[in-house]
């Protein structure tokens, strides 16, 4: 959905926005997505399948046309013979967005209203997220299990990836140290791609039962493991030839990141394998991001800092691990291997 509009007109749909959305989803819920991606096709067969008005519905498209997801070709004076296309992959993108298993949908039932209107005060300091609203860390385990619940939520463009490299990654490995590794969904989703794999979440004790409940759910219950402990209280478990941190890194300062990658490299078994996905900095991840960004205004002790690809190629390197890459998908993955 690239489109290259003035300042004025981008202001223009942000502050359209609620209005945008209710296109979208109207569009989604009456099929026209569905009809709309193959096409092209004309307006008069597509007021004809769904039984709405031709003009109302010409308009209705310039509203899609608008926010980027239809191209249209208008021969002549006869609305009825414009044709109508949507962008690739539209459909999808607007289920993902709006759809009942949205991530947007769970992202906005965080306490953000008690900072809107209030951004400068907010900014000033005077304005905040207290522990009750959003604790980092979690500070019960109320939090702990509501805020893995919810990051279980994001994983689906990384699950993608891992699967995509799946023989990659795992056809020579045996354990693997998921860091931070949440309620165990990725893990568990790893392991159905990887039969010979191992894996074992690293995690703050609260997280156990959770664990345990993704352990039962999803039939892996003599390889899905769980180890408790604290990452920024003492070194990472051994015995392992891979490890991740997945969604893990961004939340912490420079010097934190670079510590816990010091700690992977001195834990894994020579010749491991370390894994790093994050929501790298670009302008498509920074407008995924734009929830947490506004949220996150509101709280001190969570840094959230997207960083460009480079920063953690760099850090690999410069710490010692080699073979160092990019794998493709969509999250990016970054592997490492410590030396043999």
């Amino acid at each position: 959905m690239s489109v290259t509009l003035s300042p004025r007109a981008l202001m223009s749909l942000l502050v359209n926005g609620p209005k945008a959305v209710d296109v979208l989803e109207t569009a989604l819920a009456l099929g026209l997505l569905d009809a709309l991606e193959p096409g092209p096709v004309r307006l008069d067969a597509l007021a004809d399948r769904f039984g709405v008005r031709p003009l109302r519905l010409y308009k209705f498209l310039d509203c899609l046309e608008s926010l980027g997801c239809v191209t249209r070709h208008e021969p002549g004076d006869d609305i009825a013979a414009a044709s109508y296309r949507a962008v690739p992959g539209l459909r999808d993108a607007v289920l993902a967005v709006v759809g009942p298993d949205a991530i947007e949908r769970d992202r906005d039932r965080y306490p953000w209203r008690l900072l809107h209107g209030r951004l400068a005060e907010s900014l000033r300091g005077e304005v905040g997220m207290t522990d009750d609203d959003f604790a980092w860390p979690p500070k019960t385990d109320a939090q702990t299990a509501d805020f893995e619940r919810s990051m279980a939520a994001g994983l689906g463009p990384v699950i993608e990836t891992l699967r995509r490299h799946a023989d990659r990654l795992w056809s020579d490995r045996r354990r693997l140290l998921d860091v931070g590794g949440g309620d165990g969904t990725l893990a568990a989703h790893v392991l159905d791609t990887a039969p010979a794999l191992r894996v074992d979440v690293f995690n703050l004790p609260a997280v156990a039962p959770l664990v345990a409940a993704t352990r039962a759910d999803r039939g892996h219950p003599d390889r899905l493991g769980f180890v408790g402990g604290d990452f920024l209280a003492g070194p990472l478990p051994t015995g392992y030839d891979a490890m991740a941190f997945v969604r893990v890194l961004h939340d912490w300062p420079n010097d934190v990141a670079r510590r816990l990658v010091e700690q992977a490299y001195a834990a894994l078994e020579p010749g491991g394998l370390l894994l790093i996905a994050e929501e790298f900095r670009t302008p498509d991840r920074l407008a995924v991001q734009f929830f947490w960004s506004y949220f996150l205004i509101g709280v001190d002790s969570c840094v959230s800092r997207l960083r460009e690809v480079e920063f953690y190629t760099g850090l690999l390197a410069e710490v010692g691990f080699t073979r160092v890459a990019v794998l493709p998908g969509g999250w990016e993955l970054v592997t490492a291997y410590k030396p043999g």
